[in-house]
């Protein structure tokens, strides 16, 4: 039996593949690729393709296992991390968004209920394409990174809302309008009391059960199930499927079990999911590109530039660096996947009509092919607009309502010869712990504003500003600073501090902390006296105590960490696994242990000799050695006496040697 939709399905595929392949080799997301892919095979173009109607079945289960993910990924205790950037800058940003795009629609003559469909399209960005772009780019951990996330989040969220409202905005409901928000309220209400009641009560046991079978295709299965039973259920009520699916993913994602779900699902996620950007490039007429190419390229400039300065001006509230706000403004230009999916609902809807439909979808395709150009300059254009003369509220070092009490976090008056720490995360705290404790001097620059307010109020000697800037950095007296340390998470940002410390500071010692061996050697090129990378001290870490585990001796351990830092960077230090932490480790031969035990006053064995104690006898062990204060001894006999504060190297079958250890506790 012939089905058109296998050659169809096969079609894709293979087209797909070499579309990609081009795409990745020209280093372009591969959301780009398949839309092109679907432009290519679609009815405007080659007409490859000639079951559409079950594609776009295909590409609505790709909705639907998409926006089931992401409720899988939505952790309430990961938002909260960051949850003022996603409310504050994202309610603005989508707001501030919606609102200019509602006047300029309306002032082109559009209908109200047109105009405010266009600025729920043009106030989202592509998730997708945005943080595979930053995590590529090792800027997923910058604050810039973190602020786009946070609002990406906001806009995944408030797409829900926006699909239910889209229908009324089409007159597809009574002739009450606050009947139909009373209804579609209600409904709400019960999906929420759905949620809570699922993930309170019903999917832990459920998914417990399931998982005490260890069937992972009865996981798999229980999983899927839920997505679309939910899913059913909220189409039944009259809401989207796409919604069902989203508080699926919210039920499962409060149980322990949402991770081992999210890696089950996501291989479903790609394939389906792809099937969607391709129908959606189906729909795409390359002749009305072709026929309108002035009209959408402006058209294409307008939203980037407009959507720029929105985000600038909604990011600006958070009081952030103003070299933060261009990046995370110009991340956010585009229009995103989930446009498309309102799209079609508005087109189902009758908001927009087929013409606005085909002008929306090349103006959102062409800012999503830009945005990895824009990504790929946005460093260099911010860098050029930092050098204009700006007025001097927008440099600001403390921001409003950070400063604290007089004398209270503020620098000393003669700061000299002191350390300088550039971020504040975890790195940076344990620096200042230790310089707190040697008594050195120090002066904090952090760019999150909130950690900024917390520790000044504790009395550090805290500034806030972008550390990139040498005017933020004269406020901490680099000038003076006798050592400085770079730790922050963005790498483009530690070679601009770099170059900045130097400038200011030639004699300084700056040391910088960085994620890959790769970054040392332009870091040291740009001035840093040395590079930790956490690379290669965590692959050391590593090493030293599993060779430990397998009793190799420390003098071969030293000797590979020597050769291997020789190799990586001139920095000699020893390794931090002392002789006493690797002895302290509890060495595992087959059914033997090699276990080391402290001896306590008041124990049995304290003052007294080993043959007096009879310990071979009753506990069949071996005592190979005995350290006392710093020293080892290793030769023993029935005659040596254990002292208080010995540490004891016991050798023996594992059952002898915790039975010995239980009767020194």
């Amino acid at each position: 039996m012939h089905l058109p939709i296998f050659s169809d399905i096969l079609v894709i595929l293979l087209l797909s593949v070499g579309v990609i392949l081009i795409f990745n080799r020209l280093k372009l997301p591969s959301i780009i690729g398949f839309l092109v892919t679907g432009m290519v095979a679609g009815p405007f173009a080659l007409g490859l393709v000639k079951a559409q109607a079950e594609v776009d079945q295909l590409a609505e289960l790709g909705v639907m296992l998409l926006m089931f993910t992401i409720g899988l990924e939505f952790s309430l205790q990961s938002l909260g991390r960051i949850k003022r950037a996603v409310f504050l800058g994202g309610s603005l940003q989508v707001g501030l968004t919606i609102g200019a795009v509602y006047a300029l629609a309306t002032f082109g003559g559009f209908p109200p209920a047109t105009a405010l469909f266009w600025g729920f399209l043009f106030s989202l960005s592509s998730t997708a394409i945005v943080l595979k772009l930053l995590q590529d780019r090792l800027e997923m951990e910058s604050m810039h990174g973190q602020v786009t996330l946070a609002i990406l989040i906001f806009q995944d969220l408030i797409v829900v809302p926006m699909m239910l409202l889209t229908p009324l905005l089409g007159g597809q409901g009574s002739d009450n309008p606050w009947l139909d928000l009373g209804l579609m309220a209600a409904k709400m209400v019960g999906v929420l009391a759905l949620v809570f009641v699922g993930a309170r009560y019903l999917m832990p046991r459920l998914l417990f059960a399931v998982a005490k079978t260890r069937s992972r295709e009865l996981f798999l299965l229980t999983i899927i199930g839920t997505c679309l039973g939910v899913a059913w259920l909220t189409s039944e009520a009259g809401l989207s499927m796409a919604l069902g699916a989203f508080m699926a993913g919210l039920i499962i994602s409060e149980s322990e079990y949402s991770y081992e779900a999210v890696s089950n699902v996501l291989p479903f996620r790609e394939i389906f999911a792809s099937f969607f950007f391709v129908s959606i490039g189906m729909l795409f007429d390359v002749r009305f590109l072709l026929a309108h190419p002035v009209q959408i390229l402006l058209l294409t400039l307008g939203v980037m530039v407009l959507k720029l300065l929105l985000t600038v001006a909604a990011t600006a509230v958070l009081r952030l660096p103003m070299r933060t706000v261009l990046l995370v403004g110009l991340a956010l230009c585009q229009v995103g996947e989930f446009a498309f999916i309102l799209s079609r609902v508005g087109l189902d809807a009758g908001v927009i009509q087929q013409a606005d439909y085909q002008l929306f979808l090349a103006v959102s395709v062409l800012t999503m092919s830009l945005t990895p150009v824009v990504l790929l300059f946005a460093e260099p254009l911010v860098v050029l607009f930092m050098r204009l003369p700006l007025p001097a509220s927008m440099l600001r070092p403390v921001p409003l309502g950070v400063a604290a009490a007089a004398g209270v976090g503020e620098l000393p008056a003669a700061v000299n010869d002191h350390l300088v720490v550039v971020g504040y995360g975890l790195n940076g705290r344990n620096l200042v712990h230790t310089a707190k404790f040697a008594k050195i001097p120090y002066v904090i620059i952090e760019t999150n504003p909130v950690t900024v307010r917390r520790e000044r109020e504790r009395g550090e000697p805290i500034l806030y500003g972008d550390a990139t800037q040498e005017h933020v950095l004269e406020q901490a007296r680099v000038t003076h600073a006798r050592v400085m340390v770079v730790a922050i998470s963005d790498p483009a940002s530690s070679r601009r501090v770099v170059v900045a410390l130097r400038r200011l500071n030639p004699q300084a010692c700056i040391f910088v902390r960085t994620r890959y061996i790769a970054e040392i050697e332009e870091l040291r090129r740009l001035g840093a006296t040395e590079v930790i990378p956490e690379e290669l001290e965590t692959s050391i870490e590593i090493f030293s105590r599993v060779l430990a585990k397998y009793l190799v001796p420390m003098h071969d351990i030293d000797q590979l960490i020597k050769e291997l830092r020789a190799d990586s960077y001139q920095m000699m230090r020893g390794r931090s696994l002392s002789t006493t932490d690797w002895s302290a480790m509890h060495l595992s031969l087959s059914d033997s242990e090699l276990m080391t035990i402290p001896v306590g006053a008041g124990t049995f064995l304290s003052g007294r000799t080993l043959g007096e104690a009879e310990v071979r006898q009753r506990f069949s062990i071996s005592l190979l050695a005995i350290r006392r204060q710093g020293q080892m001894i290793d030769q023993i006999d029935a005659e040596t006496v254990i002292q208080p504060g010995d540490t004891l190297y016991v050798f023996g079958k594992q059952e002898q040697v915790n039975e010995f250890a239980r009767a020194l506790g």
